[in-house]
């Protein structure tokens, strides 16, 4: 019997995750699911169990030893990667002097340096049998300043370099990183993001397109080879509208948008 792809998905339990999970598995793919909520992951794994198999490992991604003992768990039970999705990550709306400390180092820790982390873990073996890859979900955001979502953009920023230039090093060892980068998505993270008080600009921020197609449009090009796959017509065209406009006028924009 061949050996499965399994494939890990950070921040399964919710939007965009749970969906590229389901749509991983709709290929076929053995799934490793992890996020924070526990209860939920055992609800997805549930669903998805009648079509593959399914390991649920709950971590908290912000603590710096989750990605080592997440991948020493899998080690236990004799699962080696194929693909791995760093989907997990969340951002806060306003001035960055309005943040809390601790806030803005869990953001930075989950958006940045775990995935950074989990690649660095994952590649070697991917690299030596010479498949398999990384999908991380950056955003549109990642090509614009972002002024009172100034950390959020930099983090979106960060995952859309580091996978373009991962993309390169991987690509002659037949293994393939992607960059994903979907704009506004129905999901709960706008009202993560804006927090209880949140007024009418940020009720027009929600809505977008379903989590389903974002996931459908960010696997389907990692599949193809893709190095970035951004989601949707309007999202390609706010991207070359963002990398022709002079960067002033970028950040002006992006400060009204976010205000």
């Amino acid at each position: 019997m061949d050996e499965p792809n399994w494939t890990l998905v950070t921040g399964a339990s919710s939007g965009i995750g749970a969906e590229i999970a389901r749509a991983f598995a709709s290929r076929g793919r053995a799934m490793v699911l992890t996020a924070r909520r526990e209860d939920r992951l055992r609800a997805l794994a549930n669903e998805l169990r009648g079509r593959v198999p399914v390991e649920v490992v709950p971590a908290d991604l912000t603590e710096a030893d989750a990605p080592r003992a997440i991948l020493a768990r899998l080690a236990e039970r004799g699962i080696a990667l194929h693909t791995l999705v760093n989907n997990a990550g969340f951002g806060l709306r306003g001035r960055l002097v309005s943040h809390p400390e601790a806030e803005v180092a869990g953001m930075i820790a989950l958006n940045v340096a775990a995935p950074t982390m989990l690649a660095r873990l994952i590649l070697p073996d991917l690299i030596a049998r010479r498949r398999g890859g990384i999908l991380n979900v950056a955003s549109v955001v990642a090509y614009l300043p972002g002024p009172n979502m100034a950390v959020y953009h930099a983090t979106k920023a960060y995952l859309l370099s580091l996978s373009e230039a991962l993309h390169e090093e991987a690509r002659p060892h037949g293994v393939v990183v992607t960059a994903a980068c979907p704009g506004t998505t129905a999901t709960e993270f706008n009202a993560r993001t804006d927090g209880p008080g949140a007024g009418p600009a940020s009720r027009r921020r929600r809505g977008g397109m379903s989590a389903e197609a974002v996931a459908r449009i960010a696997v389907d090009g990692h599949c193809a080879g893709r190095a970035v796959v951004v989601t949707g017509l309007a999202n390609r065209v706010a991207v070359l509208g963002a990398r022709l406009a002079p960067r002033r006028l970028s950040r002006k924009v992006a400060a009204r948008v976010q205000g």
